[in-house]
């Protein structure tokens, strides 16, 4: 069988062609990106530091993304949201309560800040809703990023 050169070829060229064709088709029947409608509402998709202890949570959906951290304060904590475009407003929720509205810090349209007593409780849901050229992005993801702000440090 391997003897044939004819099969050989046909073995190495088969993948090539199947990669190929997956690609192919992709661009033939794939979504094509769209630009965002104003009035519209759109996911922001959490990325996976959201889910671990990495001390900040990154919300994206196409080319807008969101960065949430957190910073100790003498009466608090503050929520920071930096956005990779400027925001019209930012609101955020913890676990269903009532929505906060962020304030843009130093005037800045990117940057975005929400002093809280207390950081919300382990295994809390944070929903957030940020307005940009005229469109809603929205999120829900947990607060397992600020576990290590929770917990002292040796």
């Amino acid at each position: 069988m391997f003897s044939n050169r004819h099969v050989i070829i046909a073995l190495l060229v088969a993948p090539l062609l199947s990669i190929g064709a997956w690609f192919a088709v992709g661009q033939l029947v794939g979504e094509q990106p769209q630009q965002a409608a104003a009035g519209s509402d759109y996911p922001l998709l959490a990325k996976s530091n959201c889910r671990y202890d990495s001390g900040r949570c990154e919300l994206a959906n196409g080319d807008l993304q969101l960065e949430i951290d957190v910073q100790a304060l003498a009466s608090g904590w503050q929520l920071r949201l930096l956005a990779s475009h400027a925001l019209e407003g930012a609101v955020m929720a913890i676990e269903g309560g009532t929505p906060q509205p962020m304030h843009s810090s130093d005037g800045g349209p990117q940057q975005w800040i929400l002093t809280l007593p207390a950081l919300p409780a382990e295994g809390a849901r944070l929903q957030l809703v940020a307005a940009a050229g005229g469109s809603r992005y929205y999120a829900d993801t947990g607060s397992d990023f600020l576990q290590r702000y929770r917990s002292p440090q040796p």
